[in-house]
């Protein structure tokens, strides 16, 4: 891209469907975010648009509460995926459950259109962009209980200087295996590891890329 999106074509960027990226707008208005590199059409009818790695970066450029997955296309709040340990995380319930269902499936279907050989077994360019969001929301879709404010039982994801790994902190060994397991199972790399100065267990997890 040689120079940022027009004011049009940055709401049809802010509008698009959360986590998927799918796009709205006028044939105009795609075609020129296509040009741009900021958004595809799907070789697959009914032939959608829908965000690039380059078009979500330009998206995300404004800074972001931690965790935060994309603002909803319908205007609604930004869905927080839990990372443990939050002040207000909100009320848990079905409707929380049918949102974070509803998030990693269209983070599968981000694979899938993403991914060069459409796998969905693991993870995609947004989520090695997006390392605590992602390994949160895979924990908190398959049921894994996030820490409360004050810890205790649940799991904490939490960012590491390292590139492309998370830490993964948990209140016993058996929190952490079955961690381990989740993430594993949704295309991570998982180890065990021991903090030299406390001496506690974590994981550190990395994207798997093949």
């Amino acid at each position: 891209m040689t120079r940022p999106p027009t004011a049009a074509q940055r709401r049809v960027i802010d509008a698009a469907e959360p986590v998927t990226g799918r796009l709205r707008g006028t044939p105009a208005q795609l075609a020129a975010l296509v040009r741009h590199g900021l958004a595809f059409r799907h070789p697959r009818p009914p032939h959608d648009h829908f965000l690039t790695p380059t078009g979500h970066r330009v998206r995300e450029a404004v800074p972001e509460p931690p965790a935060a997955l994309p603002p909803k296309a319908d205007g609604g709040e930004v869905f927080a995926a839990r990372v443990g340990g939050e002040e207000e995380a909100g009320a848990a319930g079905p409707a929380r459950v049918r949102e974070v269902h509803s998030a990693w499936q269209g983070l599968l279907e981000l694979r899938r259109m993403t991914n060069t050989d459409g796998g969905t077994d693991r993870p995609c360019g947004w989520e090695r962009a997006h390392l605590v969001r992602a390994a949160a929301l895979a924990l908190e879709a398959a049921g894994r209980r996030p820490a409360g404010p004050g810890g205790g039982d649940g799991y904490r994801v939490r960012a590491t200087p390292q590139p492309e790994a998370v830490a993964v902190h948990g209140p016993d060994d058996a929190t952490l295996r079955a961690c381990a397991a989740t993430l594993e199972e949704a295309g991570w790399q998982v180890g065990e590891h021991t903090d030299p100065r406390t001496r506690t267990r974590y994981l550190l997890a990395s994207p798997r890329r093949m």
